[in-house]
């Protein structure tokens, strides 16, 4: 009798201590993919700031022209 209250708490120990694996596993695969995440983001931001300077850069340089030629007065 006392044998076999020792035995299930063993196997309800071993079993919370699989429930807690698999949980501690699973945050770590979440952060993981948010870090995947964050660095594709990153990625499509620094292109984003590439063009949007690019193209900042060529109606500044029109503009600047437009000024010259006398078609835009301030």
């Amino acid at each position: 009798m006392q044998d076999q209250k020792i035995e299930n708490m063993v196997i309800i120990a071993v079993n919370i201590t699989k429930a807690m694996v698999i949980i501690y596993l699973g945050f770590v695969e979440v952060f993981k993919i948010g870090k995947l995440l964050r660095e594709k983001i990153d990625a499509e931001f620094d292109i984003s700031r590439k063009w949007a300077s690019q193209n900042y850069s060529i109606l500044k340089k029109r503009l600047a022209e437009r000024k010259v030629a006398g078609v835009i007065e301030d």
